[in-house]
């Protein structure tokens, strides 16, 4: 018996460029990007010039002279996407969010209830577009890997739907960078070996794959070409890791920027780590170069952490390590630090001062308890008068910040 199709993707269109424009009508049908420095955004009609999320803002400027900057409405960000992902859930209950503008749907209980997956469909992008007035594109099919994907094919403003007998059919000649997992490192990869298009890549051995991209990463994208996918929609799901990123412009790659940066951003981190209560052990930091290429470096602990300055710290000795494996390069474009491995901490167990050689790492060694003292001292602060209330050091006062921290906050979706 054939399965049908009842999973959704919905995908608000240029989601933060749309609401600049649906909250200010002057802006409707213009070429604007959400940033500065940095665009962290662009709408479609910035985007037919070769806008794009991350470039440089004089960039930008170079490709559309007469893109509109707008600074950023964060608060309705969050309100809108909010509303949008809650039209799903007035549908069925099975709805998994993976950011502030894009959430699974499975329908298969509720037919009965609203009809078709379909007609289901048809009534989110009405009541968004009425109640919201947003735009939203919808896919629908079998598994959450193509939903995605069919969901990108409908941009901007549209609905897709891969019926089971034409998976394979609709899937193989769309370009290979629409896959989940599919960057710009591993394009230039794969099309080094000429392979363009998902059918392309289906067709590729294992192995050549596997010696491409690594075991692991070869044998998913063979699968996910071939639409094997058993994910299922998870409602709550735990926290694997928390990040947070910097984009910079265009910096030195000197301790005065790269220190206070990542200090800003394990604060940001630690912060949202201890109040869930979590530790991690693995920090993963990757920095970006000025030709777009970037590495990263990681470690993992004996002991998990979750204070601020000791994440900092590590995320320093990694970045040094990434520069001096790459010493001509001299201008970073992008900083970022996460956390993995995470597990529950309500508390710190105390060690005993044994001189060992991670003493300085270990949560409950001296100076760790000091610092995790200090950290929770911060966070009841903050608590009660505001996040900008009290800051660490350089990462306070010193750093400019080109990405501005409530869009980082609205970026940061594992915790």
């Amino acid at each position: 018996m054939e399965t049908l199709a009842t999973i959704l993707h919905a995908d608000l269109d240029a989601f933060y460029a749309s609401v600049e424009q649906l909250l200010n009508p002057s802006l409707r049908g213009k070429p604007i990007a959400v940033g500065g420095g940095v665009v962290l955004a662009a709408s479609y009609e910035a985007k037919a010039f070769g806008v794009r999320g991350g470039m440089p803002g004089r960039r930008a400027r170079e490709l559309c002279p007469q893109l509109i900057f707008v600074g950023g409405n964060f608060k309705d960000y969050k309100r809108l996407g909010d509303a949008a992902i809650e039209v799903l859930g007035d549908f069925t209950p099975l709805v998994e969010r993976i950011s502030i503008d894009e959430a699974f749907a499975d329908v298969a209980g509720c037919t009965h209830l609203f009809g078709s997956p379909v007609e289901i469909a048809v009534k989110v992008r009405w009541r968004v577009r009425e109640e919201l007035g947003l735009p939203i594109s919808v896919g629908i099919a079998r598994t959450k890997h193509l939903a995605k994907i069919a969901s990108q094919v409908a941009k901007p403003d549209g609905l897709v739907v891969v019926d089971p007998g034409t998976e394979l059919e609709f899937l193989h000649d769309l370009p290979v960078e629409l896959m989940w997992g599919v960057g710009p490192v591993t394009k230039a990869k794969l099309t080094e070996l000429g392979i363009l298009t998902i059918g392309q890549l289906a067709n590729t051995p294992g192995r050549s794959l596997e010696r491409l991209l690594g075991p692991a990463a070869g044998e998913k994208l063979s699968a996910l070409a071939w639409n094997r996918d058993p994910r299922e929609i998870r409602t709550h799901h735990r926290a694997r890791s928390a990040g947070a990123q910097s984009a910079l412009g265009r910096k030195p790659a000197v301790e005065r920027v790269i220190k206070p940066t990542l200090l800003h951003l394990a604060d940001r981190v630690a912060t949202r780590l201890r109040a869930k209560s979590l530790a991690g052990s693995t920090v993963t930091a990757r920095v970006r170069f000025a030709d777009l290429r970037a590495v990263t470096r990681s470690m993992t602990l004996d002991v998990p952490i979750s204070a601020t300055v000791m994440l900092a710290e590590i995320g320093e000795e990694l970045v040094r390590a990434a520069l001096a494996d790459h010493p001509e390069e001299r201008t970073i474009t992008l900083l970022a630090i996460s956390v993995s491995h995470l597990r529950s901490q309500p508390e710190i167990q105390l060690d005993l001062p044994l001189g060992l050689p991670d003493e300085s790492r270990r949560p409950g060694a001296g100076r760790g308890i000091a610092r995790w003292t200090a950290d929770r001292a911060v966070d009841a602060i903050r608590e009660r008068f505001g996040w900008a209330a009290v800051g660490y050091g350089s990462a306070a006062l010193e750093i400019t910040r080109s990405v501005p921290d409530a869009f980082r906050e609205l970026a940061e979706k594992d915790l």
